[in-house]
């Protein structure tokens, strides 16, 4: 793709028309229209599966299996419902595409109220999705290190978050969503093959003696914080609508053929492959250990330690996909904020500083704050289940107008509440993991 031509920017002549034009032609998200609805289906499970399914176990052992499968089946059918909202809510007014979620948030609330509404919570998820990649990255890529080579000198996990951000810096100067495809593409294999180990692996050693179904918990009011934790946990999970119109602003359209069509199917075979990846982890990684379940089922794993390793590679070449996909989401904020808002022209140097910039200050983020991870089941409350669980409804009823207590209505209005819930309870188990375990944490550690 051609970088926009700077003089042409520049010159009276160019209509305004003309360099929104170019812009967008430059900018990552619409700089290729040519994804096909497989380019869909892929790209959405690599965001929306993370190696978070691998915690998906513990979560169960915190709910037991009424409340825990329930919460899972809840969580998937009301997730594909918003996100088909979205992708019919993309080129709802004629000749027009929203092509990034504040775009549509915009249209519905506001030019301004919408970016307020929209953008702090898009980045909270895309960054901080990006920064539990690079803790997840780092570690898996000890554990195969520690695991292979026993006798070698320890590393610390500072230096394999380095090792992984090496490989992000390289691939974060790709230029638009489409140039990721085939990395994109890879992560979503492996997310199926290291569920699939996790949850195979699992069922060959047999449900343990003594298994326990018992909620975990070591008295009513834990159980109660344990389960709100839990339900911040599969939130998480559900992260990628986020980047959705993202994606399919990446599909051609045309009066005739609408990009809903294929990016619709490539989201129904998405959530099936989000539905074999998270709950046959859920259901026979607690069906087998119970309560005394790992939080991450691949720890409790040791042997065979090929398995273990194989495993842990395909973690992170899944997280490395999953990094490129919300980043590039990040980029393209970043890089449309500086060309129109602080007036840089755009070009190669631009990008290149923009994107190496972020790489290296997530980077420090995972490195000075380890924990990070334990922090997104707070902030993720406050992001992860509104993008994902009800601000389409609220978007949906504010631009349809359903009339009251239809289905459409009904349905709307019952995500809402379930979001909300979601939204307020959430935080407050994660606040008290944070507060108790807050003397175990270490910095640079």
């Amino acid at each position: 793709m051609a970088l926009v031509d700077e003089k042409a920017m520049n010159t009276a002549d160019v209509t305004a028309e003309e360099r929104v034009k170019q812009l967008e032609n430059w900018l990552p998200i619409t700089g290729s229209r040519k994804a096909k609805w497989w380019y869909s289906a892929f790209h959405n499970q690599t965001a929306m599966v993370g190696a978070g399914v691998l915690s998906l176990p513990i979560a169960m052992a915190r709910m037991g299996w009424g409340p825990g499968v329930v919460v899972l089946i809840l969580s998937w059918l009301i997730t594909l419902f918003t996100l088909w909202q979205m992708v019919e809510m993309h080129e709802m007014v004629p000749g027009k595409r929203f092509d990034r979620y504040h775009e549509l948030g915009q249209h519905v609330f506001g030019e301004k109220l919408g970016l307020y509404i929209v953008v702090p919570q898009q980045l909270m998820v895309q960054v901080g999705t990006c920064i539990a990649y690079m803790i997840t990255g780092g570690h898996s890529m000890q554990k195969v290190h520690d695991t292979l080579c026993t006798n070698c000198p320890a590393f610390r996990s500072s230096w394999w978050i380095v090792i992984f951000a090496a490989f992000n810096f390289l691939l974060c100067h790709l230029p638009n969503f489409n140039s990721i495809s085939a990395v994109s593409f890879s992560a979503c294999v492996m997310s199926i093959l290291y569920s699939t180990i996790a949850w195979g692996a699992s069922l060959g050693r047999g449900v343990q003696s003594g298994v326990s179904y018992a909620i975990k918990a070591n008295s009513p009011a834990d159980a109660t914080f344990n389960f709100f934790t839990s339900l911040g946990d599969i939130a998480f999970a559900y992260a990628g609508h986020s980047v959705a119109l993202e994606i399919q602003a990446t599909i051609p359209s045309t009066p005739e053929k609408p990009s809903k069509g294929p990016m619709w199917k490539g989201v129904i075979w998405a959530y099936i492959g989000v539905f074999i990846c998270y709950f046959p982890v859920a259901l026979l990684g607690y069906y087998v250990f119970g309560n005394s379940v790992a939080d991450n089922v691949l720890v409790g794993l040791e042997h065979p330690r090929w398995l273990i390793v194989v495993a842990n590679i395909f973690v992170v070449i899944h997280v490395v996909g999953g990094y490129q996909v919300y980043a590039m989401a990040v980029f393209d904020i970043l890089e449309t904020f500086l060309v129109v808002k602080l007036k840089f022209p755009p070009s190669s140097l631009l990008r290149f500083v923009t994107r190496t910039l972020f790489v290296v200050l997530t980077m420090m983020v995972a490195i000075i704050i380890p924990f990070f991870s334990s922090l997104l089941g707070f902030l993720g409350g406050f992001a992860f289940a509104p993008a994902s669980y009800f601000l389409p409804c609220v978007m949906w009823l504010k631009l349809y107008k359903p009339k009251p207590f239809s289905l459409s209505w009904t349905v709307n209005w019952a995500c809402i509440v379930l979001g909300v819930l979601l939204m307020t309870l959430s935080p407050i188990g994660a606040l008290r993991n944070i507060i108790l375990s807050a003397k175990d944490y270490k910095f640079f550690s």
